[in-house]
């Protein structure tokens, strides 16, 4: 009798199978739709008979209370995973200083420009419209400065595949200033008061975590136990943790040397190819961030109480929830559009020819997608659900949806039209 090979249950072998699990995990659409499940289930939950039994769940406390670390698991998704999650950032940033679109100050001119008009605006139309609400009010200025890489990035996959890939380039490098600007203002404006020694005691770990990484040590085990001294070090000495998680990002080299790089393949000469530290650990915990550390963290935040009509009437003429759709949906495409308007007609200044202004005008709706960072100045100005909370989190929801709605149609029409004139090309 003939042998008739078995089939495998598992016919991609482990390392195979995880190397594609890391491809999906990277792509833009794959994070959206992550962030969009985890809020529409929130929002499910929080306005459904499970609402006892989710609050329950997102308000139980747990930690060490010497450490000032007995949190509820919102506000650890909020300090110590969205810590991951900055992590891959301050990696990202400083790989795009040092090699990347950053480098070059007159190609990043623009881009970075029209980020800092993306978080200037907002503000100053939440101030106005909140001027006479009070000082407590407009702690939650900068709530509608943010945009969200993730979302953003990720209705591009989605409706601009013909785009000019100079876009995405655009909108990567404008939404990258937007992550350190937010990260500047929550280290600034966000932190009631200051303990020194701990901060100086977070230098420890910090500097064992920088010196390893130089050498090129990789193993978890050891660097893992100094990234959670550095955040609870930064945590208790009051600076919210997760500019430990910048701090960390920042001090992993990104050229490749002798001691400290990472095979990723060889040339067509069979020669090897090595990467930095830093584009191998982004890489790794960029799989973490999106899979894990960011769904979780909007699963917990944007599970918000509507209350019914009543509710939603009663928020919509809240000036903080007008504030913040206003500042999303019309502040961060005017701040982007008038200052690269502005600056492009310098002599010094250009776009690239590839770019449309109508492609601009789609991107710049799709930057006013908030989300992540706008929930947690949220949280950090008003206070986890207190009522202005619950407010800041549906005018955040109604102001993302509706810039991705007009973004996403401007630019799906855009990408029709790029189709067209290819096919006919």
């Amino acid at each position: 009798m003939p042998a008739f090979p078995v089939p495998s249950r598992f016919p991609l072998a482990p390392h195979e199978l995880w190397r594609g699990i890391r491809s999906n995990a990277r792509s833009d659409i794959l994070g959206g739709s992550l962030l969009l499940a985890a809020t529409v289930a929130a929002l499910i939950l929080a306005n459904s008979p499970a609402a006892p039994w989710y609050e329950s769940v997102r308000d139980f406390t747990f930690g060490i209370p010497e450490l000032h670390l007995e949190l509820s698991v919102g506000a650890w998704a909020a300090d110590g995973l969205l810590a991951i999650f900055f992590f891959v950032v301050g990696l990202e940033l400083k790989e795009e200083f040092v090699t990347g679109r950053l480098r070059d100050p007159r190609q990043a001119a623009l881009p970075i420009a029209a980020a800092v008009g993306g978080v200037a605006v907002p503000a100053l139309i939440f101030v106005m419209i909140n001027a006479n609400s009070g000082a407590d009010v407009l702690r939650g200025w900068a709530i509608p400065t943010a945009t969200d890489i993730a979302f953003a990035v990720a209705v591009i996959a989605v409706v601009g595949k013909f785009l000019p890939p100079a876009l995405r380039v655009f909108l990567l490098t404008l939404a990258i200033i937007d992550d350190l600007i937010a990260i500047t203002i929550i280290a600034t404006f966000y932190t009631e008061t200051i303990s020194f020694p701990w901060l100086a005691l977070a230098l420890l770990p910090l500097a064992g975590f920088a010196l390893l990484a130089q050498k090129g040590v990789r193993a978890w085990w050891i660097l893992l136990p100094l990234a959670i001294a550095v955040w609870v070090c930064i945590h208790t000495a009051g600076v919210h943790a997760t500019v430990a998680g910048v701090l960390l990002g920042f001090v992993v080299p990104v050229v490749p040397t002798e001691r400290a790089r990472v095979r990723s393949g060889s040339d067509e000469s069979g020669e090897p190819l090595y990467d930095g530290m830093a584009p191998h650990f982004a890489d790794r915990w960029g799989v973490v961030a999106t899979l894990f550390a960011v769904p979780i963290f909007a699963f917990f935040a944007a599970g918000v109480t509507i209350g019914g009509i009543d509710g939603l009437r009663s928020a919509l003429v809240d000036p903080i929830t007008i504030g913040i759709i206003v500042g999303l949906v019309a502040g961060k495409p005017i701040g982007i559009l008038v200052t690269t308007f502005l600056l492009s007609r310098l002599p010094a200044l250009r776009l690239d020819e590839t770019l449309r202004w109508p492609d601009l005008v789609g991107m710049s709706f799709v930057a006013g997608i908030g989300f992540t960072v706008s929930l947690l100045v949220g949280e950090l100005a008003y206070g986890s659900s207190s009522v202005a909370d619950e407010h800041v989190k549906i005018g955040v929801l109604l102001g993302s949806f509706l810039a991705a709605v007009i973004g996403g149609v401007i630019l799906a029409r855009r990408n029709a039209r790029a189709r067209r004139a290819q096919l006919l090309g």
